[in-house]
């Protein structure tokens, strides 16, 4: 914070004009009118005294409020409002996420699938039309299905492995991954065929191609889930492997209809 040296009282304290020094401030600042300066004499229009009945620090905001605060006029718009946005959508999803947790897991879980799957369709099936269909159902499963089983199943792994750090991590990663992946992962390839018509495919589909693509997921989940479970807030866990199944959404979706 920048204080005028008129402005420090003993012992280095800011001294504010109130009612009771408002001429004698005014005097001292403003004893003469301003006339003109360099900036008038080169053609430009001179600041405007500032008023003394008001304190020497306005609201600027950003980089350039200080400066400009204390020359009586706001400052410029710098780049707090920016950070200042992101902590209040972070700071309004985390209340979100202690007041209803399965709610937002959940949403959230829709969102990234919906985006895995658009990505999907982009990048990965540039020869086919965009499927609208698909995108709603995938999106749903992760509303429906996905979010609220990561809930449940983080809720049953942290009752069961009650420590942290590294070595419950890896207790959790070794549950996680080799014990429920292959279900849940058979579960939503057979819930995509099933929504999509295409039921009396599951059999064959999962015996072809299951253990390719558990295989494909340990290559991705097992280092990360590692690192979620042994170092992220379990508050936050869901939302971390949500945000690395983006990238995984894409491969599942692919997998699931190819």
């Amino acid at each position: 914070m920048v204080v005028t040296a008129g402005l420090l009282g003993p012992a280095g304290r800011v001294s504010l004009p109130g009612p009771s020094n408002n001429a004698v401030f005014g005097s001292r600042l403003f004893r003469k009118p301003v006339g003109p300066g360099p900036s008038a004499r080169l053609g430009q229009k001179p600041l405007a005294p500032r008023n003394p009945n008001t304190t020497c620090f306005d609201s600027g905001g950003g980089s350039g409020g200080g400066a400009g605060a204390l020359r009586g006029y706001s400052g410029g718009s710098g780049g707090g409002s920016g950070r200042s946005g992101a902590a209040g959508l972070w700071a309004a999803y985390t209340t979100l996420l202690a007041k209803k947790p399965l709610l937002t897991k959940s949403v959230t879980a829709g969102v990234l699938n919906g985006l895995g799957d658009v990505l999907a369709q982009v990048t990965v099936d540039k020869h086919r039309d965009f499927d609208f269909k698909r995108l709603a159902i995938f999106a749903f499963l992760g509303v429906a299905m996905i979010g609220p089983m990561l809930h449940a199943w983080y809720g049953v792994l942290g009752r069961v492995v009650t420590s942290t750090g590294p070595k419950a991590g890896l207790m959790r990663m070794v549950l996680d991954q080799f014990v429920a992946a292959p279900f849940f992962i058979g579960s939503v390839v057979a819930a995509v065929m099933v929504l999509e018509g295409h039921g009396e495919q599951v059999g064959p589909k999962l015996r072809r191609d299951l253990f390719s693509i558990v295989r494909s997921n340990w290559a991705l989940w097992v280092p990360f889930q590692f690192l979620n479970f042994g170092y992220i807030p379990a508050q936050f866990q869901v939302l971390a492997a949500n945000c690395v199944a983006l990238v995984w959404n894409v491969y599942l979706s692919y997998a699931s209809h190819n």
